[in-house]
């Protein structure tokens, strides 16, 4: 195998100076047209691409920004995800994405390994970071925003759905359809986001005098939420009505319903779930669920980790509305 072209081999082909083929290839420096034409057909004819990181890690600007997600089964985190690298891509950043699973250990492990890449920025996508974490990315003037996760005043910026005002409207549209015996299938009980949804669910019940029939955990898992599910309407006192955490348990919980359990939805049992997912709206599911503004949400997290990262000034908190998407389940 040849030897690759360096920058170098590039200046020599191109009668220039090193110095100025880094220039040409370095975003915001200045070169001549004509250098510039020179030093990229002398690149070109000898297959030469400039080491972005490398040149980052020597000017201390990588334009890398690392996002950490959870995972990927639920159909809203691919949405955002896609979004948010589109988004930051047209910033003029590439993003370094890094999977883990919902223990601190395995967040703070992949988060310190993408410190150990400089990067400019992080966002965090459902997981959470520990104080301890938090205080080394602060004193390494490392921007972080927590994505779809909250964790409170001392966490540092996050950007959410208003998931309390989503709990409401959920309960509203379940008491609205006259349902007597309401259960609720809770996410993973470590999340706030299910912490603040329940809240709401319970709160607006409660207004209306109401409480709760039944109350299982999916685990934000397809399989533990159609075990929830079953646990749930198998026998005579079943719910006449439930809310699930989010979309992706709803959809398990819905074919369960149907499929498994031989009830109707929603003659039998009203459902709503939270996201608004792709399927949800599928003729299959038709199901009635909270939406979440995906792309408000990526654009305000984009714009104030890139203000974090342009100003020393740290940003707060955004809470993005809601609304209730009427279908068929209730």
């Amino acid at each position: 195998m040849a030897d690759k072209a360096t920058s170098a081999d590039v200046a020599a082909r191109a009668g220039v100076s090193r110095s100025a083929v880094s220039r040409v290839f370095t975003p915001g420096a200045s070169a001549s047209q004509a250098t510039v034409d020179k030093v990229k057909a002398a690149a070109e004819e000898l297959g030469y691409r400039p080491n972005a990181l490398a040149r980052g890690l020597l000017t201390g600007r990588t334009r890398i920004i690392g996002l950490v997600v959870a995972y990927l089964d639920n159909q809203f985190y691919p949405q955002a995800v896609e979004q948010m690298s589109v988004s930051l891509q047209e910033q003029g950043y590439h993003v370094l994405m890094f999977m883990v699973g919902n223990t601190a250990a395995n967040v703070e492990d992949v988060t310190r390994s993408l410190l150990d890449y400089q990067v400019e920025g992080l966002v965090l996508a459902s997981v959470a970071l520990s104080s301890d974490l938090a205080k080394q990315c602060r004193d390494m003037g490392i921007p972080v925003v927590l994505f779809n996760r909250d964790q409170g005043p001392e966490g540092g910026c996050a950007v959410v759905s208003d998931n309390f005002a989503g709990g409401r409207l959920a309960a509203q549209a379940l008491l609205d359809r006259g349902a007597q015996k309401i259960g609720y299938i809770a996410g993973w009980e470590g999340a706030s986001t299910q912490r603040q949804r329940e809240a709401g669910f319970m709160a607006g019940l409660r207004d209306a005098g109401r409480g709760l029939h039944a109350r299982e955990v999916g685990d934000f898992k397809d399989a533990a939420a159609k075990d929830a599910a079953r646990r749930m309407f198998t026998g005579p006192d079943r719910p006449d009505a439930v809310f699930v955490c989010n979309d992706h348990m709803a959809l398990s919980v819905l074919d369960v319903l149907r499929f498994e359990l031989g009830l109707s939805v929603p003659e039998d049992v009203a459902l709503v779930g939270f996201d608004d997912v792709p399927a949800a709206s599928w003729p299959a599911y038709d199901m009635t669920t909270v939406a979440q503004d995906t792309k408000a949400m990526v654009a305000a997290t984009v714009d104030r980790l890139i203000t974090m990262i342009t100003t020393p000034l740290d940003q707060p908190s955004v809470q993005v509305p809601v609304k209730l998407i009427v279908r068929k389940t209730a």
